[in-house]
């Protein structure tokens, strides 16, 4: 009997299945993720793919057997009323992701060269959005694709990711970009991915836009990066190379800074992007005035960045 195609999702490039109807029917109803559906030209008979193609990974179902206690914590973190605990057993990575009040979600990845994840507990759709962002992470880091915390512009034809702290203001100005420069557009506001390929460095839009529903399955030249801080003036300067490497540092994930496999695919990018690509800081003014000093100085009109 032939079995039902696989639900496939390229993101950043990269493809994972979900073979559980379940699993599909849930992710489908998930805001943000219908855009990146991808249909190869396949059909999976008997669960084979045939042809040359297989997906980058796959996310399975699994039950309460499948996850082992944690044998090492190596990061622990909340967001809303969530605690969040990522840690390692054996050669898998472990998340757990605890609501108050509601049961847990559990994630582990599964195969000694990353062939694919296991969750398992509450799907419930705020805790597999992020399950999904940190699963697709652990697949992909060590294929120079981080998904960076920023807001991207889009214009004549590149990329801008503006980065920064919470609250510093960058979905703002990616606001008054659109706002006040003809032609701009936002590619992603929160979780936009990162990857280097042959030929130099790619932003993508993905399913994780923060609060801003733009969910994008759209691919750019990255012609710079940004970083923000307020000031009571607009000022822009180019970082050389260790300073630009500490201004993106930051937008990282931050539990793979803590496992050295996860942690040496996040370096790697990082050192590729500073070689590659203009890196800036940015002390501005939440006005158009600073996203006119920006888009000259990374699209041109003669304009001359001050450069340490």
């Amino acid at each position: 009997m032939e079995k039902t195609m696989d639900q496939i999702y390229k993101i950043g490039g990269h493809c994972f299945a979900l073979p559980d109807e379940r699993l599909m029917e849930v992710v489908d109803g998930i805001s943000g993720f219908k855009p990146f559906i991808w249909q190869p030209d396949l059909v999976l008979v008997k669960d084979v793919y045939e042809g040359a193609w297989l997906p980058d990974f796959t996310v399975w179902e699994g039950n309460g057997w499948d996850f082992p206690a944690f044998q090492r914590k190596s990061y622990g973190f909340g967001y809303e009323d969530v605690t969040g605990t990522f840690g390692v057993s054996g050669d898998s990575f472990l998340l757990e992701l605890a609501p108050q009040g509601e049961p847990s979600l559990y994630l582990r990845t599964m195969g000694e060269t990353g062939k694919g994840i296991c969750l398992y507990g509450h799907y419930s759709p705020r805790l597999l959005r992020f399950a999904l962002w940190m699963g697709y992470g652990l697949m992909t880091v060590r294929k120079d694709t981080v998904a960076l915390h920023g807001s991207c512009i889009v214009y004549k034809g590149k990329a801008v990711l503006f980065l920064g702290e919470s609250g510093t203001g960058k979905s703002t100005h990616t606001r008054l970009w659109r706002e006040n420069i003809a032609g701009s557009k936002l590619l992603n506001d929160d979780s936009p991915i990162v990857r280097y390929e042959e030929g130099g460095v790619w932003v993508y839009g993905s399913p994780w836009s923060g609060k801003t529903p733009c969910y994008k399955a759209e691919c750019y030249p990255l012609a710079g990066c940004v970083r923000l801080s307020q000031a009571p003036y607009n000022k822009i300067r180019r970082l050389n190379t260790l300073q630009a490497y500490a201004a993106l540092h930051p937008s990282a994930p931050p539990a793979f800074a803590y496992e050295e496999e996860l942690y040496s695919g996040v370096c790697s990018l990082l050192e590729k992007m500073v070689s590659s690509i203009p890196v800036y800081h940015l002390e501005c003014l939440p006005d158009a005035e600073a996203v006119k000093l920006v888009c000259r100085t990374l699209y041109g009109d003669g304009y001359e960045a001050d450069s340490e």
